[in-house]
């Protein structure tokens, strides 16, 4: 029995059927079975932020484990204590909670609003208790999580929701204004919406929910699983707007890899948690701090923001130049730095496939959307070979039915 027989025969079937079964990586590149070799500009959908088997995260995480790999949260260990420095260094002002993947990050978010709420509701809980998400958002798959994720094929088949919940369009601040009321205790967005479609909320229209979080007393809160660990060209993607946060999440890249989550809470609000009020076992456990004080290690000292400040122009340049000779399949290019989408005027199964046949590993997202995120560190080359091979598979499409 091969892998592919073993997945139809053992595992649920939530995910489907994988296309591929890859076996190695190395740098931008993973092979499969069968010795393919493919650019991946997938990268386990932003969390491989160094490649594969980047040298010195390998070797930090192999120090770790023949060192100390876990001892629960009952005692210390200095890798936890070393990335909450660096985190708080890049974040601002504050201080970390660790957990394990994006959707307990979030989780952890939405408990902290609770406990806003209950504190500016002058210590009673079950008030102020609403959280304000945008359209086509997405915030996990565990039940808080989902309930602020409004879209139906998250939701659908898992209802009744948690309430308490409210839908605003991300960049239209009045709809946000017409639902922030006395009973709100935070307003959650993606400064970068990922799996919903690549938007990019606009610096007015953050600012605009800072001034109106300000007036009514809820917390900002910004959903940086994708959008962070440099993804953007800066740490966090609400950065690039300068506007100030009151807590954010982040997983995905952070570990470059080995699963962790977190939330940073400005000060201010770091009081909120007292002991007891939230846990988690595996949380900040010194084998997933060490993998992630690699991937800061490396950032640094490859100067990879910089690099992708200077790289990403040309290289999106390039797939802006493909959208503009196929209108009829590429409607627009998307998002910001490395964390690009190709928006389509049709679904992206068949364009993910030809992409994939053709060498290139990329996720779709939203329902139109082919996202493209290479690793922090693609070479000038490995980016203008992924352009080049969404232009040849691009002209080579057939010509999209008049509508």
């Amino acid at each position: 029995m091969n892998t592919a027989d073993r997945y139809a025969a053992y595992l649920l079937s939530n995910y489907g059927a994988p296309a591929l079964t890859l076996v190695k990586g190395h740098g931008a590149c993973v092979t499969d079975d069968a010795g393919k070799t493919y650019l991946d500009f997938c990268t386990g959908i932003a969390v491989n932020a160094l490649g594969h088997a980047h040298p010195v995260w390998v070797r930090r995480v192999q120090e770790q484990a023949a060192t100390l790999a876990h001892v629960s949260n009952l005692f210390r260990n200095e890798p936890q204590s070393l990335l909450a420095e660096k985190i708080v260094q890049k974040a601002g002002p504050g201080r970390m909670l660790f957990c394990n993947s994006g959707a307990e990050a979030n989780e952890a978010l939405l408990k902290l609003a609770r406990l806003h709420g209950k504190r500016r509701n002058g210590g009673v809980e079950g008030v102020v208790t609403k959280v304000v998400v945008a359209a086509n958002a997405f915030h996990g798959r565990t039940y808080g999580s989902m309930s602020a994720t409004p879209q139906e094929k998250i939701q659908g088949g898992f209802r009744p929701m948690l309430d308490g919940f409210a839908t605003g369009r991300i960049n239209d601040l009045a709809s946000f204004e017409a639902l922030v009321d006395e009973r709100t205790a935070a307003v959650l967005v993606e400064p970068l919406q990922g799996e919903g479609g690549l938007t990019v909320a606009q610096t007015e229209f953050l600012h605009g929910l800072r001034a109106l979080c300000d007036r009514r007393g809820a917390l900002l809160m910004f959903d940086e699983i994708q959008a962070g660990m440099g993804r953007t060209g800066k740490w966090f993607g609400h950065q690039i707007s300068g506007v100030r946060a009151d807590a954010f999440s982040m997983a995905k890249g952070l570990g470059g890899g080995f699963p962790i989550g977190a939330i940073w809470v400005a000060k201010g609000n770091d009081d909120l948690f007292t002991p007891g009020s939230h846990g988690t076992t595996f949380g900040g456990n010194p084998l997933a701090c060490a993998a992630a004080l690699a991937v800061f290690e490396v950032i640094e000292s490859e100067g990879l923001l910089e690099k992708i400040a200077a790289y990403a122009p040309a290289w999106r340049a390039a797939l802006a130049s493909t959208a503009a000779a196929r209108p009829d399949i590429i409607k627009e290019v998307r998002g910001v730095g490395y964390m690009t989408g190709l928006a389509l005027t049709d679904a992206p199964a068949a364009f993910v496939a030809a992409l994939r046949e053709a060498g290139l590993l990329v996720a779709p997202a939203g329902d139109n959307v082919v996202r493209l995120l290479p690793p922090l560190n693609a070479t000038q080359a490995e980016l203008a070979e992924s352009a080049a091979i969404v232009d040849r598979v691009a002209r080579a499409m057939p010509a999209a039915p008049a509508k």
